[in-house]
C-alpha cells in the first residue's frame, strides 16, 4: 500500500526536527569558538606563570624561564602546524602560514609576565585556528608542558586535572570499605575482605550476598556502579545490606576508609621466608614489618630471607628507606642531590634488624625500578645483602609535586638518587652479585667459582660503584652489558638457595667493602 500524502508530509517534519536536533547543537558550540567567555586566558596565564616559577630554580640543569617558555610556546605550533612562536633578542612574535597574528616585546626573565605572554598568543591563536578553539585552554596548556618537558628529563610531565586526581588517590588510596564485589548471576557477592579494612572489623564474609547500599537496590545496578556507591569521602558512612546463607538479611554500617592496596605478600620456601614487594606505598613498612615478626615466630623460624623485587616499580622512596631500617639498623642508606636546597637529604638507618643478622637476597630485573633499587643499592653497598637477577632499570630520579591553578599537576625532577659509594641510579641501575640473565651455563660457572670464594662479577661489580655522574650513554651501556636487563626468570629462586645453602658462596658474593660514613 502507497502512503498518503499526508503520511509523506508528516515524516517530513518529523526528518526536519531530527535534523535540527543535531545541527542546531553543532552551530551553538562554532559560536561558543568565537566567544571570549569560552577562552580562559587568564587561566592558562596564571598556570604558566605558577610553573615557571616553581621549575626555573629546581630543574636538574640550569635554564633561563624565558627558554623554558619559549619551549613551551612550540606547543601551538604541535596543535596547528601553521602557528610558528618566534623569540629574538627584544621581540616575541606568533604568525600563522607566515601572516603576522601578534608581536610584543620580548618579556626577559620574569615569570609572570611569560605568564602573561604566553596566555597572549594562546588567544592569538584561539582567534585565528580552528584546531587551537578545539583544543582549548586545556588543550594549550597541555601542549605547551608537553613540549617544554621535550627538552627536560623523561621523568617529568604535566598531569591533567583528571590524571592529578587519580594519581593522588592512586598515591593515597581511595577511601572505601574493603569490599571486593564480584557477580554470580544476578547477584553482587563478595569475592574477598581487604585485611585491617572497615569491612574486615565486621561479620561480613566472603560468598555473602550485597542487596542493598543506603537502602537502594542494586537489583538493576552494574558493577561500577555498585563501586562507585562503596566509595565516598574518607570517615563517611555507608549502610550494606547482606544476606548470608541460613541467616536473614542484615544491615551493617560502615565508615569509609583511606584504603591502600597490600604490596606486601609473605610466603614459606622450606626454611626461607619469602617476602614479595610489588610497590612502596604508604603501609609498606609497615605491612613487611608484621610478615617478618610473623614469619620469624614459631618453633621452626626461617634460615634466611629472600625479597622479591622483580616486577616492582617503585613508589615513595620514605618507605624504600623506613623497609631498609627494618633490615640494617645503622648506615647510609642514599643520599638525594639537586640545586635546591631542599632537594638535598642524607637517609641514614637508625632501626633494628628485625632479622637479627639472617642472610638476605635480593632478587631484582630489568623491570625493577626507582624506589626498589634506592632499597636494593642500599643493602647491596652495605653488604647486608646479595643481589641476584639482571641489571635493574635505573631510574633514579626524584619528582616533586605542584599543583596549579587549573586543578592539573606538575611532576618535575629535582633530585638525583645516589647510592651509599657514591654512584648514580639514574640510567646504571642496581648491578647484581649474582647475574641470571646471562644463560644457564654462566649461571652455573659463577656458582661454582662463588662457592671456590671467587666472585666472577667482581670488575661489574666494582665499575658500577666505582661510577660517577655525569655519565655518557656508552659509558652506562658498557658497564650494563656485564649483565643485561631481563624479566625475572626461575632460576633467580635456584641462585637464591644454592647461596643460602653454601655459606662460602653466599660471603664470596656479597663483596664485601667499606662504605662512606
Amino acid at each position: 500500500m502507497r502512503p498518503h500524502r499526508a503520511e509523506l508530509l508528516d515524516l517530513r517534519m518529523v526528518l526536519l526536527l531530527v535534523l535540527l536536533t543535531f545541527v542546531l547543537p553543532t552551530r551553538s558550540r562554532a559560536e561558543s569558538f568565537s566567544s571570549t567567555a569560552s577562552f580562559d586566558q587568564r587561566l592558562i596565564a596564571d598556570v604558566v606563570s605558577t610553573a615557571l616559577t616553581f621549575m626555573a630554580p629546581r630543574i636538574l640543569e640550569p635554564e633561563s624561564t624565558a627558554q623554558l617558555a619559549v619551549w613551551g610556546l612550540r606547543g601551538l605550533n604541535t596543535l596547528d602546524s601553521r602557528l610558528v612562536a618566534t623569540a629574538t633578542q627584544q621581540t616575541l612574535t606568533l604568525n600563522l602560514s607566515g601572516k603576522l597574528l601578534l608581536s610584543m616585546k620580548l618579556p626577559g626573565n620574569d615569570s609572570s609576565a611569560w605568564g602573561e605572554a604566553v596566555a597572549a598568543l594562546a588567544r592569538a591563536g584561539w582567534d585565528n585556528s580552528e584546531p587551537v578553539r578545539h583544543a582549548g585552554a586545556t588543550g594549550v596548556i597541555g601542549a605547551f608542558f608537553d613540549e617544554l618537558f621535550n627538552h627536560l628529563d623523561p621523568y617529568s610531565r604535566y598531569a591533567s586535572p583528571r590524571e592529578a586526581s587519580e594519581e593522588q588517590i592512586r598515591r593515597n588510596g581511595r577511601a572505601g570499605v574493603g569490599l571486593d564485589i564480584g557477580t554470580i548471576g544476578r547477584n553482587f557477592v563478595v569475592r574477598a575482605i581487604l585485611p585491617a579494612s572497615p569491612a574486615a572489623k565486621t561479620d561480613i564474609k566472603p560468598g555473602d550476598i550485597l542487596s542493598a547500599i543506603d537502602g537502594l537496590s542494586l537489583d538493576d545496578a552494574d558493577l561500577n556502579a555498585v563501586s562507585a556507591l562503596l566509595a565516598g569521602p574518607e570517615d563517611s558512612p555507608v549502610e550494606v545490606s547482606v544476606r548470608t546463607q541460613n541467616r536473614p538479611m542484615r544491615q551493617i554500617e560502615l565508615r569509609r576508609a583511606i584504603l591502600t592496596p597490600p604490596t606486601v605478600f609473605a610466603s614459606r620456601d622450606h626454611d626461607l621466608l619469602v617476602l614479595r614487594i610489588t610497590g612502596f606505598a604508604r603501609n609498606t613498612a609497615e605491612s613487611l614489618g608484621g610478615e617478618l615478626v610473623r614469619g620469624l615466630a614459631g618453633p621452626k623460624p626461617p634460615k634466611a630471607v629472600v625479597l622479591d623485587l622483580r616486577g616492582n616499580r617503585g613508589g615513595l622512596l620514605q618507605q624504600a628507606v623506613a623497609v631498609a631500617e627494618l633490615l640494617l639498623p645503622s648506615g647510609l642508606l642514599a643520599s638525594t642531590a639537586g640545586r635546591d636546597p631542599a632537594a638535598r637529604h642524607e637517609f641514614h638507618a637508625a632501626g633494628t634488624d628485625l632479622t637479627h643478622g639472617l642472610p638476605l637476597i635480593l632478587l631484582v630485573d630489568g623491570r625493577t625500578a626507582s624506589a626498589a633499587e634506592v632499597l636494593a643499592a642500599a643493602l647491596s653497598d652495605q653488604h647486608r645483602a646479595v643481589v641476584v637477577g639482571s641489571a635493574t632499570l635505573g631510574k633514579g630520579l626524584v619528582q616533586t609535586i605542584l599543583p596549579l591553578p587549573d586543578g592539573g599537576a606538575l611532576i618535575l625532577t629535582w633530585s638525583r638518587v645516589l647510592a651509599p659509594l657514591g654512584w648514580p641510579l639514574q640510567a646504571l641501575g642496581v648491578m647484581p652479585q649474582v647475574c641470571t640473565s646471562l644463560g644457564e651455563d654462566n649461571l652455573h660457572r659463577q656458582l661454582a667459582e662463588l662457592a671456590q670464594g671467587r666472585q666472577p662479577m667482581q670488575r661489574a661489580v666494582s665499575r658500577n660503584r666505582d661510577a660517577r655522574p655525569p655519565l655518557l650513554p656508552a659509558e652506562v651501556l658498557e658497564i650494563r652489558n656485564a649483565c643485561p636487563a631481563s624479566e625475572g626468570r626461575d632460576s633467580d629462586m635456584m641462585a637464591a638457595k644454592f647461596l643460602l645453602d653454601t655459606p662460602q658462596a653466599y660471603d664470596a658474593a656479597l663483596i664485601r667493602a667499606p662504605v662512606a660514613p
